[in-house]
């Protein structure tokens, strides 16, 4: 049996309504993601399959959107394209990684020969045609092993 720390004053602590029982039930979300893409349709298909598969989503339609978001948000991981006029996904990546640099960030980009300076700056490429599995793959990959539902009581 572990031990579980948490803070009182956090809303996701909750106490149970049940008079009889003294406790508090514990539940912590999914990991939020942050999807940063300039094509919407591509944008809310991502966001549609990992809130499918039960993570929290976010979405930026440009860098400039994609880093206020981040620099504001608890984002777990980052899903960021790499081709967007203005900042591209490399001046993106390199910006979040100064300003969170343990934050995962998966690039996807339709093309395969990406500067080797942006695949640096990266935890890992997707190229647009994989498919929602693999983007739901690495996005698990990318995650600590905890980071996920979970349901718990802290009894007292």
């Amino acid at each position: 049996m572990g031990i579980l720390l948490y803070s009182l004053s956090n809303p996701e602590l909750k106490s149970t309504a049940d008079p009889r029982r003294s406790h508090w039930k514990l539940r912590l979300s999914k990991p939020l993601i942050l999807c940063v893409d300039d094509e919407e349709l591509g944008l809310r298909v991502r966001k549609m399959v990992l809130e499918s598969a039960g993570y929290r989503v976010l979405t930026g339609i440009d860098g400039a959107a994609g880093l206020s978001i981040f620099a504001n948000e608890p984002v777990s991981a980052v899903v960021l394209d790499y081709y967007m006029p203005g900042m591209n996904g490399g001046e993106v990546a390199a910006e979040m990684r100064r300003l969170r640099p343990d934050v995962p960030i998966i690039l996807l980009s339709a093309y395969i020969n990406l500067p080797a300076e942006v695949i640096r700056l990266v935890d890992c490429t997707i190229v647009k045609g994989d498919g929602p599995e693999m983007l739901l793959t690495k996005v698990q990959e990318m995650l600590p092993r905890d980071a996920g539902s979970i349901d718990g009581e802290v009894r007292g």
